[in-house]
């Protein structure tokens, strides 16, 4: 497999780039899930970590204030990889918002 970015850039092989904004992935699909307790910034980013590193996401943001975690992908998510990504952060995954 070969990749047009450099080891260590936030942008994937298919040329998407995910810094959290969703407004980077054209053509991505955004799903919103409830997650419980997160209650800080340092919540949001564990699981923004965890979540992140599944493939085809592209961009992930979680907000403690509303247990939202809206997580950007290039296809379909799987439902059951983000809940095994947030149990890993600490967190329990309550379903889709």
């Amino acid at each position: 497999m070969t990749s047009r970015t450099t080891p260590g850039s936030c942008c994937t092989p298919a040329g998407t780039c995910g810094t959290g904004a969703q407004d980077d992935v054209r053509g991505g699909i955004t799903t919103v899930y409830t997650v419980t307790g997160m209650t800080c910034g340092h919540c949001e980013s564990s699981i923004a970590q965890e979540v992140s590193a599944i493939p085809g996401v592209t961009s992930v943001k979680a907000v403690a204030a509303t247990g939202l975690v809206t997580v950007t992908s290039i296809g379909a998510p799987d439902d059951e990889a983000v809940r095994a990504a947030v149990d890993e952060a600490g967190y329990e995954l309550a379903g889709r918002a």
